[in-house]
């Protein structure tokens, strides 16, 4: 019998199966039987995520356990390596300056285990670091270092304390195998390597570059000459008791330096830092008031204007005159007729001022500005000095015609005298060997006037009434003019003299240029001097011609043989005659 079920209160009429609710719950559970799969695809890239991680973390403690401990520590510190930087040497290959590797000494102080001990020790070997600091490294207990670029020795007494807290950094280290030889020129450079001073700093990016790393940086300079120089000048400060002194080699023609000495100097080695103003490189920072070399430009002038030719005679010179407040006179008794020849050979101020006054200042100012007196130099160093700047008031014409109120750099003045000896061609001096110059050279004077100062600045030194005798090296044909000055302090001039010698050699035909300078030097009653021939003493005589021409000719005399190796007229004059 078929039962009949009643109707539900809650039966939708629109419902069309009764099966509507076990469905819904079957394709539910359905669709959670199809996720499954997918989760479990995850969970195994997640496993093999980390499982790749684990590996890798054990393949590197493993070669970090085989390995050198230090390994990676070293390797650090290449990444981080300061830059290297190119060898420097001279114009015949001579190394004068290089990178060595080398080391800082640092100190873990957690790795002490008696730093009682250690500070002791560290006070035997190095009395020099101060114990209160290193004591309030050791407290504060962070990494620190004990002492920069250590040299082999002081590695080797470290190595020897056997303490684990003492590390060993590498590094570079810039040396200098000639110490002070050429401080005033190659400089120094910082604790990070950087070029700070004189060439390291100017070539900074050229010694950096390291696709010229085994490619030196060549200068120059001639090493053999450049201490040959140095010793005569060292010799000049005992014998005539000057504080300072410097020289300047410089070839006429090309402008190249091969020797240039600033005393006192300083071993760079050392690294220290340095402050005092007598340390200033006097050839290149240096602005001095350089006396009567300046009258050599005066008479060049006159000569190149047809003012005058060298033998004419200017008459009735008197021995001093009043120039607005001032009076110019003459350092000694000088003849009242003087030909223009006599004026530079005798050193005439007064004669001097004469022809300035022909000339006229306009002129004047033009040339001295055109051969580079008053301009800042364009040098291979950054320590340039600038002339001092003045006004064109009364009586600067007359007293800058005889070296009188205005100044210059050493460099300069033998630059311009290079210039004027060479047939009149602008030289810029340089210390960058095989330097690429200008094809087209500007010409500032004429070879007729180069050749007419060339015969007097010989004259200068032969004849009987010059004023640089002592600079007649026989064979070497050496001409030139003396300067000697006053030191000017706060406005006023002193009593000190700064003594100055400029000499061409040979006057044949002019090859280089030799400054000598000596700062505030005093009499030297006791040297003797050999003077046109005759050995002579008790000279108790200040002036350029008694101190700064000897020494002139004592460096002349010795590398003028080096210079003239290659020369056929060393030959012809000197070691012929001789043997003859």
């Amino acid at each position: 019998m078929i039962k009949k079920y009643k109707k539900s209160k809650s039966f939708n009429k629109n419902q069309r199966s009764f099966y509507f609710q076990d469905y819904i719950a079957t394709n539910l559970k359905q669709k959670k039987i199809q996720k499954s799969p997918i989760s479990e695809d995850r969970i195994y890239i997640l496993f093999f995520f980390f499982f790749c991680l684990i590996a890798i973390f054990a393949l590197k403690i493993t070669l970090v356990s085989v390995k050198n401990p230090n390994l990676f520590e070293i390797k650090k510190n290449e990444l981080n390596f300061l830059p290297l930087r190119r060898d420097i040497v001279d114009r015949n290959g001579e190394l004068i300056s290089r990178n060595i590797k080398s080391y800082h000494a640092a100190v873990k102080p957690n790795l002490i285990l008696d730093k009682k001990k250690f500070m002791i020790n560290i006070k035997l070997n190095f009395p020099e670091i101060s114990q209160d600091e290193l004591q309030k490294k050791l407290k504060k207990n962070k990494y620190f270092y004990l002492k920069k670029r250590i040299t082999d020795d002081e590695k080797n007494k470290l190595w020897s304390l056997g303490d684990k807290g003492i590390k060993f950094e590498p590094t570079q280290r810039r040396v200098y195998p000639h110490a002070g030889l050429y401080s005033h020129i190659l400089g120094q450079i910082d604790d990070d390597n950087y070029g700070i001073s004189g060439v390291e700093k100017y070539f900074d990016d050229e010694l950096k570059n390291l696709d010229k790393i085994k490619e030196p940086l060549k200068l120059t300079l001639d090493t053999n000459i450049q201490f040959l120089v140095k010793k005569e000048l060292e010799k000049s400060l005992d014998n005539f008791d000057a504080i300072g002194a410097a020289g300047l080699l410089m070839d006429v023609h090309k402008g190249e330096i091969l020797s240039l000495v600033s005393l006192p100097d300083y071993n760079i080695n050392l690294r220290n830092d340095i402050s005092s103003l007598e340390y200033t490189n006097k050839i290149t920072k240096g602005v001095f008031e350089l006396g009567s070399i300046f009258k050599t430009f005066t008479i060049a002038l006159a000569l190149e204007e047809k003012l005058f030719n060298a033998d004419t005679i200017i008459e009735n010179i008197p021995s001093s005159i009043n120039c607005s407040k001032y009076k110019i006179s003459e350092h000694d008794e000088l003849p009242k007729d003087l030909s223009v020849k006599d004026i530079l050979v005798r050193s005439s101020n007064i004669g001097s001022t004469i022809i300035a006054k022909k000339i006229g200042e306009e002129k004047y100012k033009k040339f001295i500005k055109d051969i580079n007196l008053l301009n800042t130099l364009d040098f291979e160093l950054d320590e340039v000095g600038t002339p001092l700047s003045f006004k064109w008031d009364k009586c600067k014409l007359e007293t800058i015609s005889f070296g009188h109120g205005i100044t210059t750099t050493p460099l300069q003045a033998a630059s311009a005298y290079a210039t004027i000896t060479n047939g009149g061609y602008l030289v810029t001096p340089t210390l960058y060997l095989n330097k690429i110059s200008e094809n087209i050279k500007e010409k500032v004077l004429s070879n007729s006037t180069s050749d007419q100062i060339n015969m007097i600045l010989r004259e200068v030194v032969t004849n009987k009434n010059g004023t640089a005798s002592l600079a007649d090296v026989y064979g070497f044909d050496v001409g030139g003019k003396t300067g000697t000055a006053k030191k000017s302090f706060y406005g006023k001039y002193s009593n000190r003299k700064l003594n100055t010698f400029i000499s061409v050699f040979p006057m044949s035909e002019p090859k280089y240029v030799l400054l000598v300078l000596l700062d505030e030097p005093k009499p030297a009653p006791e040297m003797v001097y050999n003077y046109r021939g005759y050995k002579v003493t008790n000279i108790k005589r200040n002036e350029a011609g008694w101190n700064s021409v000897h020494v002139a000719g004592k460096i002349i005399e010795k590398i003028g043989p080096i210079l003239a190796i290659n020369n056929n007229e060393f030959y012809k004059n000197y070691v012929v005659k001789k043997t003859n």
